[in-house]
């Protein structure tokens, strides 16, 4: 959730949506986001995932407490995300330790930590992406090339056996990212479309053509698996499709023009943050486009910060 989560989120599909201002808040709780200046968090029990790590680009990331409402500032890493049952964190620093990038994973239980080396200097191992078991975190491998970062594989961790492997994959778009799909692929960018590639070694599993790509950087797969979001490919006017992954075919496409979505809410519902007015709002959509409820009012100069926010399923 580094640079390139950034750019995902500060992607300029421009434009507003009507009536944001009736929506129900339904809030039971409002986490003030520190570090963030006046953003706020509108959470209600019942919520089918959890706000549990946030951050402003690289500089300061933050991290939901296992229990309660607090986040703390984790001055050492670049990014944090929270794995499926909410017991383990994935943390990537923010510099080497003796040459070489690494994970570190902590159990919320006991407090243990352990670093997993990754990558050795000049690469860059990023934006940890969960498997939906929780056993292993999918890395996105970088190194700048001609002064631009420049997308090289990826690493996948064995979290139980505190391994890496790393698999370079060519053909890769500058800008990729590895998502993890339900059956345990690893999904990224592919031309106008999107490509599976097995996390053992990297071979083609499938390609899905011409359906767009992939929202990111949160999950785009629904709950079930039955969806997946991208961005709708530049022949259609709606800004948002919902493929199926079992056709590989567009299935629905919705006319609605989020600045970014950051996953999917429930199986009928995502989020999205939406431009309004000066500001932004973070919000949740139905597979209409209609906003249902409003998370969090984004003032501007969080957002040109490069406000990212990660969730966490609840089980």
């Amino acid at each position: 959730m580094i640079a390139k989560i950034a750019i995902a989120l500060s992607m300029t599909l421009s434009a507003g949506y009507a009536g944001a201002a009736t929506l129900p808040v339904a809030a039971q709780a409002d986490l003030v986001l520190p570090g963030t200046g006046s953003v706020k968090y509108y959470e209600k029990t019942g919520d089918p995932v959890r706000l549990t790590a946030y951050g402003l680009g690289t500089k300061r990331t933050y991290l939901r407490a296992a229990t309660g409402n607090a986040f703390a500032w984790e001055k050492t890493l670049s990014e944090v995300s929270v794995s499926p049952g909410n017991r383990l964190t994935a943390g990537v620093p923010g510099s080497y330790r003796s040459g070489y990038d690494s994970l570190i994973v902590t159990d919320r239980t006991t407090g243990a930590s352990t670093r997993i080396r990754t990558v050795k200097k000049p690469l860059t191992a990023s934006y940890a992406s969960w498997s939906r078991d929780g056993k292993r975190v999918a890395l996105t491998v970088e190194q700048k090339v001609s002064g631009k970062w420049q997308v090289l594989g990826f690493t996948v961790v064995d979290v139980a056996a505190k391994t890496a492997r790393t698999v370079r994959v060519a053909g890769l778009s500058r800008n990729a990212g590895f998502w993890w799909s339900p059956d345990g692929n690893l999904v990224s960018m592919y031309g106008t479309g999107l490509r599976a590639y097995r996390a053992s070694d990297g071979a083609v599993m499938r390609t899905y053509a011409g359906v767009g790509l992939p929202t990111g950087p949160e999950d785009p797969f629904s709950p079930s698996g039955k969806r997946l979001t991208t961005w709708c490919p530049s022949r259609f006017k709606e800004q948002l499709c919902l493929v199926d992954p079992v056709s590989g075919k567009i299935a629905q496409r919705v006319n609605v023009r989020p600045e970014a979505l950051l996953g999917w809410w429930n199986e009928s519902h995502v989020i999205a943050v939406m431009a309004h007015g000066t500001a932004y709002r973070l919000t949740v959509l139905d597979l209409s486009g209609k906003a249902t409820r409003v998370l969090a009012d984004v003032p501007r100069t969080a957002w040109a910060s490069d406000l990212w926010l990660s969730f966490t399923r609840v089980s």
